[in-house]
């Protein structure tokens, strides 16, 4: 697993939707910081909340495996 690639998809994802860090973190109730984190690459998401994080951008988890378009 290539966290940059988890990291870009999830920044992609989170734009196309036109959700902020804090509306996108509001969603899933965890805080803005640690979207930052996850789209820094620092960190990744629970995997127990992937699916939540699918679904709320619109996605499969599996997207945010598969190489990025930028």
């Amino acid at each position: 697993m290539n966290k940059i690639i988890v990291a870009k998809k999830i920044i992609e994802f989170r734009r196309k939707n036109h959700l902020t860090q804090g509306e996108f973190g509001d969603l899933l109730g965890v805080s803005a910081q640690a979207i930052s984190k996850w789209e820094r690459g620092l960190c990744y998401p629970d995997i127990t909340i992937l699916p939540d994080l699918a679904e709320t951008l619109g996605c499969t988890v599996n997207d945010f495996f598969e190489q990025c378009d930028t």
